[in-house]
């Protein structure tokens, strides 16, 4: 199903494609423009749109029947920066995760640059990986960094980096200042480029690190980067799952909750189970909260949930404790939450695999804490709170599955709970601030 078809009510709850940038100015439609026919793409006859950090808009998505109008072969991702202010903007549709994260340092490294270029100009290119296409996750793996490579339609850059070799020409070259035909060409361009000396019209950095991410590629994939190891966690059937490098790269079966769990604990990217963030965050509340809800909506599917309490959820646990044991899942939670009030921990090796996500976070300091959290939110797929909150592409696959009925209570939970303040939210129950 295309994303404008599941959508509306995501729209308009701002759930989906929130927070973007509307362009409807004429000069800077016109520039969006050139830089579409750049890609080889046909301008848009839009009079106003929408556009993320990257440049991409749902809108033009939509008028060329392409969500992959930015992104082809879902490698080597390409940007259009029509204005700084994209910094603060999200990134809403991408087959990697850390692409927010790669436009955002280039955005502030070359902030000058940009500020500059983009008050005559746009900007646009492409983050360029090692390969072109992937085929299988050994390509994946070959992509240590990337490079931006970044042009402007009237060629700014170009005429920048001209007129900064003719300054230096100028300068070393005694007579030079006699050549008027170079002097005239240096008055042409300064009045295209003003003075360099003063504006940087030339980006400073443009190779980053790749780092630890997720992409869409063979179902969903991970990777995480250790000093001394690479760490993939896929579907096995993913094309070269555990083929070369068993020295350098270990393969985990995302089915494997033992092992998945085990080197989130072994790296030092979870907390878990203790009292001291248990009892202030009410993780293991929610948790619960979450696993009743999904009992709820499977035992009947056509109930409306719209005025669902606190009181009504006990009720029904009370009526329903049949169902509740077999699933095992709240019990378990509250087991969990009378033995960390007695202990200040959790026995997790008494634990079973699957269930230990339910009762961990990602370490809030470690810098793969929002790709850990999104990780944990595979394993607890009733919590479709986190998995909004960390997992978009995977809650967006879920709200595809969900009935008119599920759809509206989903919407109406996050809209009370993590829309209402999302930094308080986040920072009560997963510990993180940014």
């Amino acid at each position: 199903m295309s994303p404008a078809r599941k959508s509306d009510l995501l729209r308009e709850n701002e759930l989906i494609y929130g927070r973007l940038l509307t362009i409807d100015e004429p000069h800077l439609i016109q520039r969006y423009n050139k830089a579409l026919v750049a890609f080889g793409l046909k301008p848009t006859k839009l009079s106003s749109f929408e556009i993320d950090r990257t440049g991409f808009s749902p809108q033009v998505a939509e008028e060329c029947g392409d969500y992959h109008y930015l992104d082809p072969n879902e490698i080597n991702r390409r940007f259009i920066i029509l204005t700084p202010s994209q910094i603060d903007l999200p990134v809403v549709h991408t087959a990697f995760s850390n692409t927010s994260q790669l436009m955002f340092e280039f955005m502030s490294t070359n902030q000058r640059a940009i500020d500059a270029l983009t008050i005559k100009d746009v900007i646009y290119g492409e983050i360029e990986d090692s390969v072109p296409k992937v085929d299988d996750i050994e390509d994946l793996l070959s992509i240590n960094q990337v490079e931006f490579k970044v042009l402007s339609a009237e060629d700014v850059l170009g005429k920048a980096a001209e007129l900064g070799k003719l300054v230096d020409q100028l300068k070393q070259e005694p007579d030079a200042w006699r050549d008027n035909a170079m002097l005239t060409r240096m008055v042409e361009l300064a009045k295209i480029c003003g003075d360099i000396r003063e504006n940087a019209l030339v980006p400073d950095q443009v190779i980053f690190r790749h780092s630890a991410y997720w992409t869409s590629h063979f179902g969903g994939l991970y990777v995480f980067i250790d000093p001394d190891m690479t760490t993939v966690i896929s579907d096995p059937a993913a094309p070269g799952f555990r083929r070369s490098r068993p020295w350098q790269v270990s393969y985990l079966s995302i089915n494997d909750a033992d092992r998945v769990f085990k080197f989130l604990a072994a790296t030092g990217r979870i907390e878990l189970p203790r009292a001291s963030w248990i009892e202030t965050s009410g993780y293991l509340e929610h948790r619960a909260e979450m696993v009743v809800r999904t009992l709820i909506r499977d035992a009947e599917p056509d109930r409306n949930l719209t005025d669902v309490d606190k009181v009504w959820l006990q009720t029904w646990i009370h009526g329903h404790a049949d169902l509740i044991t077999r699933d095992g899942n709240f019990p378990f939670l509250n087991a969990a939450k009378r033995e960390i009030a007695h202990l200040g921990y959790l026995k997790i090796e008494d634990v079973f695999p699957h269930q230990r996500f339910l009762v961990i976070r990602a370490k809030p300091g470690h810098p793969d804490a929002w790709l850990t959290n999104q990780l944990i939110s595979d394993f607890v797929p009733q919590d479709f709170v986190s998995r909004y909150v960390f997992n978009k592409p995977g809650f967006y696959r879920d709200y595809d599955g969900f009935s008119d009925a599920w759809r509206s209570h989903v919407v109406d939970v996050l809209k009370t709970t993590y829309l209402k303040d999302k930094v308080a939210f986040r920072t009560r129950l997963y510990g993180l601030t940014d």
